[in-house]
């Protein structure tokens, strides 16, 4: 019994670093920007960008990863000349 307790702890100790690293990358989806070579990690600061980017256009809400790949390169196009200095001004006190 001994041995089976100790067996399902060590297994429960090395699987819980992959678990959490695994949920970790599930949160935020990276899309790849063809143009500028680049990625874009898609998080809240990425979806307040686009959703700044969808009123600009006067489009309505849709999920990026929805999105037609032309209409993808449209907003990288967009992001890439509104960088977060640019839309996320922060104040200093």
């Amino acid at each position: 019994m001994h041995r089976y307790l100790s067996a399902c702890l060590l297994s429960a100790c090395l699987l819980l670093p992959v678990a959490l690293n695994a949920q970790d990358r599930h949160d935020d989806k990276r899309y790849y920007d063809k143009e500028h070579h680049d990625y874009h990690t898609w998080n809240d600061r990425e979806d307040k960008a686009y959703r700044v980017y969808l009123g600009e256009q006067h489009r309505d809400y849709s999920e990026f990863g929805r999105e037609t790949p032309d209409r993808r390169r449209e907003y990288f196009r967009w992001r890439h000349d509104h960088p977060d200095s640019v839309l996320f001004k922060v104040e200093v006190r």
